[in-house]
C-alpha cells in the first residue's frame, strides 16, 4: 500500500515464561512487553494490541535473551529465509560433567527427526556453561541436542543474531533496532 506505517523492528530481552508468538490461553505472548515503561531509549511509536510484530526466531518459553520482533519482511528474509546464514549464538547452562567427547558429538553428528544437523559451534564457557554458535534454528534444538548427550538444560539465554547482541538490555527491557543494526543484519 506504501502509506502504511514504516516496518517497525524491535529488540526484546525476553525473560523465562513468554512465549515468542502465538499464545495458548493464559500465556503471555512477546510482543505483550512493548511498553512505554519498558522502552530504553526512543521508539517512534510505542506497539498496541493491534500491532502485528512477528518473531524473528523462535525463543522457547522457558529461554530467554536476544528476540527480534518486526513487521519488516526484508529484515525476515536475512533472518529466517531459507538463504540466512546467520550466526545465533546462545549461553547455556546444563547438568553433569561436560567432557571433550559430549561436546565434539555436539559440535558434529547429531541427528534429529532424521536429519543430520548443520555443524555447530560449541565451548565450554566454565563448569556447566557451553556457548553454543548455530545457523540454524529446528524447534527446541538445542535441549534436544543436549539430551542427545545426556545432559538437561537448566537455563538458555540468547545473546547474539548476527551481527545483533542483546548487551546490557535487561530483561524484560526492549528497544528500537537501528538503521545501522538492520543494514547489518541484512548484510550478513
Amino acid at each position: 500500500d506504501g502509506d502504511g506505517p514504516a516496518a517497525l523492528s524491535v529488540v526484546l530481552h525476553k525473560p523465562m515464561g513468554i512465549v515468542s508468538a502465538q499464545p495458548e490461553p493464559g500465556q503471555t505472548p512477546a510482543a505483550r512487553l512493548l511498553t512505554r515503561a519498558a522502552l530504553v531509549g526512543e521508539s517512534p511509536t510505542i506497539p498496541d494490541r493491534d500491532t502485528r510484530l512477528a518473531p524473528l526466531g523462535r525463543l522457547d518459553m522457558d529461554s530467554r535473551g536476544l528476540l527480534l520482533l518486526s513487521d519488516d519482511g526484508v529484515l525476515a528474509k536475512a533472518i529466517i529465509g531459507p538463504e540466512s546464514d546467520l550466526e545465533k549464538e546462545y549461553l547455556v547452562r546444563v547438568t553433569g560433567k561436560i567432557t571433550p567427547e559430549k561436546i565434539a558429538r555436539l559440535c558434529h553428528g547429531l541427528v534429529m527427526d532424521g536429519r543430520q544437523l548443520k555443524p555447530a559451534k560449541v565451548s565450554v564457557v566454565e563448569g556447566q556453561q557451553l556457548r553454543f554458535i548455530l545457523k540454524e534454528g529446528r524447534n527446541r534444538q538445542i535441549r534436544r541436542m543436549c539430551e542427545l548427550v545426556g545432559r538437561h538444560v537448566m537455563d538458555l539465554v540468547r545473546v547474539r543474531i548476527g551481527s545483533l547482541q542483546l548487551g546490557d538490555l535487561a530483561e524484560g527491557k526492549w528497544r528500537v533496532l537501528t538503521p545501522d543494526d538492520r543494514a547489518a543484519l541484512i548484510r550478513g
